[in-house]
């Protein structure tokens, strides 16, 4: 591990220039203690006012006996205001009323007012979620996958890919199929830290020949 760079299990990883943490920033994997929640190394969210709960601020609808998981891959980055609404938030809509009975009454996951399934939501390795951005309940998004600001994610997200809007929508994929396909193969977040950071510019860069050459 190099000697300045942050491990995985520190809290509050940016220092600011007067030596104190900045408390905006966490790293989730060492900031959440939820049964339902699953997040790789380095994934860091931000907050423009630091929450107590860093669970319930980004996902209010998981609840500790929730049916669903929150899978977050390693080195994702979430802004400020982003939110996972997971499958707990969902109301039965294939029939004459969306109204949860079951939930002010004799709570069971098997009352008909129920939904059925309770998909998880997954995302991916080195995922940049905008501000504000909305995802859906059992959103499957790849990795490398940019989400913009205010982007609402519903469904299957293909890697590398740039999503906008509301329904969010693929504007571009970031780099052509091949290229994708050795990204995935070199899996650059499972090498060591000190790999990663002696290959940043590689990482950071446009050139996958360069990549390969460093991969440990």
């Amino acid at each position: 591990m190099p000697a300045r760079f942050p491990k995985p299990d520190t809290r509050h990883p940016i220092i600011l220039p007067d030596g104190t943490p900045h408390s905006g920033t966490v790293f989730l994997k060492p900031a959440i203690d939820h049964p339902r929640w699953a997040v790789g190394d380095y994934s860091y969210a931000s907050a423009h006012i630091p929450p107590e709960d860093w669970a319930a601020h980004l996902a209010p609808y998981l609840y500790p006996g929730a049916p669903e998981m929150l899978l977050i891959g390693k080195f994702c980055q979430i802004a400020d205001g982003a939110l996972f609404i997971t499958a707990s938030a969902n109301h039965r809509r294939d029939g004459f009323s969306t109204f949860p009975f079951a939930v002010f009454d004799d709570f069971s996951p098997a009352r008909p007012s129920m939904p059925d399934a309770f998909p998880d939501t997954v995302i991916g390795n080195d995922v940049w979620i905008g501000q504000g951005a909305r995802l859906l309940p059992g959103a499957q998004v790849g990795d490398g996958v940019i989400i913009g600001a205010g982007a609402v994610v519903a469904g299957q997200v293909p890697d590398y890919s740039v999503l906008a809007g509301s329904p969010a929508r693929v504007v571009r994929h970031r780099f052509p199929a091949e290229t994708v396909a050795r990204l995935k193969a070199l899996a650059w977040w499972n090498w060591p830290i000190a790999a990663i950071l002696a290959a940043e510019a590689a990482i950071c860069g446009g050139d996958i020949a360069a990549l390969e050459a460093a991969a440990p």
